[in-house]
């Protein structure tokens, strides 16, 4: 039996009822899909989930890939590249690639509807993919030549990483000392160390193109500024066939031991150690950090996702085991011995806990599709010639939402999902102790969850001059103007209001610090200190903002009437779990925005020594 289990009805809740994606549907570049086309899609990727996709993530983990030092080899186990060959036969990374290079267009709602589906069910397949849209930003930054490199990616199914991360500058990029020489015949020869580099090394695809940050010989700029991105491949290849040839200088080193995600390798990478590694400068400009930006922020949508995947399936586990585990008796009979036992779905605890996973798996999974749609806005905005200014601000500044509440959030949730199965719940009898194991990684990949908060304030609100959040307030503002007539969510909707001025409150509380930072520097300490407590509150926001709204848009159709069974129960759910969130969660960001207003720099005064 499956570890895998989707929720294919919330996903067509949030893309048909919340969100109306019927209106990008139909015509244009979507002119053959419409909303029957997208459910036989998510249904056909549900059983390629369910099926052979999940069928190694068990498997994989107990038997993880094997290194060879001396050619710096890796192997992948026989049911892994199973899977792998069972989605790369589907084609759904189609759904990815720009249609120059064989994709089939699709809004991005959709695209991460599916990414859903194939993350929950086995994330080291998907990341062993990244190809297809690495070779996207290939394709869009890079020369006529090189847009031939990008159709090989996609054509041949060769591997991609992001190559970031240096062993002694960590997070700060612009540290890194990789250096890249110029050759006379155009290319570059690239010499340095990355690390942590994930699907670095694997048999799973004939070449492997690493896309490496790198300073240039001569270059004056510190810092990111000097930084440029190149192209390094596995192996040599011809430029035309893109057939490969002789084995390029870049080779693993190490492959790291880790916690969890066992069979995705994280590899050290070493460059131009014993042979030269020749690399292609991408786009033939000195834009680095830019460059790679494209790329980073697909991946830290996509780690987001990974983690609310794995989230929404484990609720569920932990669902079917509260519904059939059956002990002690219900507590209105306490002391009672001939009281029948009962499930444990109906202890008030079990259902408290039960109620908040399901309100982050539900919640969060809006918050990424409601992303996907800001990102629908901007690619319908292009190619219509309208200012997508504002779409571009709110997307970015929902970016490190998702990525860091989401990973934040899904981690500590699977851990009380864990909790309802009790001690079974730690064995691997049940996927509850992998999901969590593999979700812990989402915090760190990409940024961790502090550099994400950084990111939200430092950079989406203050350089940004707000331009995003107060478009996300004054919606959440008209949502509230055009539900206020319904008394049924009274409560609920003070509350969000409530919580939508605690978090306005703090985002002007730390920029007054920083505003004041420019006469006392130390200022940017009272705002540093509070930048992942905005995130998390900002996430929370969201999160109940996006299930109030789909309280509403339940609450008209159970008004409809007319509903099965089932229908009934799923919208008595959605008003159920936004109640529950906005009742027991929305009211503490009221103590946060204290904590943020009160701030002073007790904390960077102690000494060292203290700690």
């Amino acid at each position: 039996m499956s570890h895998y289990r989707s929720n294919v009805r919330d996903i067509e809740f949030n893309l048909f009822e919340m969100l109306g994606i019927d209106r990008f549907l139909g015509s244009g570049v979507f002119s053959e899909l419409d909303r029957d086309a997208c459910r036989d899609i998510l249904a056909e990727v549900t059983r390629l989930a369910e099926g052979p996709l999940a069928a190694s993530y068990a498997d994989a983990d107990r038997n993880p890939p094997a290194f060879f030092p001396g050619t710096g080899d890796v192997v992948v186990p026989e049911s892994l590249k199973k899977s792998y060959a069972a989605l790369r036969a589907a084609e759904w990374w189609r759904l990815e690639a720009p249609p120059e290079l064989g994709g089939v267009p699709a809004p991005r709602t959709l695209v991460w509807a599916v990414a859903e589906l194939l993350l929950g069910s086995n994330p080291v397949a998907h990341l062993y993919g990244t190809g297809v849209p690495f070779a996207a930003v290939v394709h869009r930054e890079g020369t006529a030549e090189q847009r031939r490199i990008a159709a090989h990616i996609v054509e041949r199914g060769w591997g991609a990483t992001m190559a970031l991360t240096e062993p002694d500058a960590g997070s700060d990029v612009g540290a890194g000392s990789a250096r890249a020489v110029r050759q006379e015949d155009g290319t570059w020869h690239l010499e340095g160390v990355k690390r942590f580099i994930t699907s670095g090394e694997h048999d799973l695809a004939e070449n492997i193109v690493h896309l490496v940050l790198a300073r240039p010989e001569g270059a004056e700029a510190a810092g990111t500024k000097g930084l440029s991105l190149f192209i390094v491949p596995k192996f040599l290849f011809d430029q035309e066939s893109g057939e490969p040839s002789a084995r390029n200088g870049v080779r693993a080193t190490n492959l790291e031991r880790k916690m969890g995600i066992k069979a995705s390798t994280t590899c050290e990478l070493r460059f131009g150690e014993r042979e030269p590694a020749v690399g292609f400068l991408l786009g033939d400009v000195h834009n680095g950090i830019a460059q790679m930006f494209h790329v980073i922020e697909h991946t830290r949508m996509m780690v987001g996702l990974k983690a609310v995947a794995a989230l929404s399936t484990g609720y569920l586990h932990a669902l079917d085991h509260a519904r059939t585990r059956i002990q002690s008796a219900d507590l209105t009979r306490l002391g009672d011995r001939n009281a029948p036992k009962v499930t444990i779905v109906n202890h008030p605890d079990v259902r408290r806990s039960l109620m908040l996973t399901k309100a982050y798996a539900e919640g969060l999974r809006a918050l990424v599709l409601y992303t996907a749609d800001w990102q629908d806005r901007v690619a319908a905005g292009e190619r219509t010639g309208t200012d997508v200014s504002e779409a571009r601000a709110v997307n970015a500044f929902l970016l490190p939402i998702v990525k860091g509440v989401g990973s934040e959030r899904s981690y500590e949730q699977l851990a009380h999902a864990l909790q309802v199965l009790g001690g079974s719940g730690y064995l691997q009898d049940y996927p509850l102790e992998q999901y969590v194991r593999d979700t812990k990684v989402d915090t760190l990949y990409e940024g961790t969850t502090a550099i994400q908060g950084q990111d939200l304030f430092f950079r989406k609100i203050v350089r940004d001059r707000r331009a995003a959040v107060d478009v996300v307030l004054a919606e959440i503002d008209e949502f509230l103007r055009a539900v206020g007539g319904d008394d049924r969510l009274r409560s609920e909707r003070e509350a969000l209001a409530r919580a939508r001025d605690a978090v306005a409150g703090m985002v002007e509380a730390m920029l007054g610090h920083t505003g004041r930072a420019e006469r006392d520097p130390r200022e940017h300490y009272k705002a540093g200190q509070h930048t992942t407590r905005l995130l998390m509150c900002a996430g929370d926001l969201m999160v109940g903002y996006l299930l109030l709204r789909q309280a509403a848009t339940a609450r008209r159709r159970l008004d409809q009437g007319d509903l099965s069974p089932d229908a009934h129960a799923f919208y008595v759910g959605k008003t159920a779990v936004a109640r529950f969130f906005a009742l027991t969660v929305l009211p503490l960001l009221d103590g946060h925005r204290a904590v943020v207003e009160t701030a002073d720099n007790h904390l960077m005064e102690v000494p060292e020594a203290a700690f």
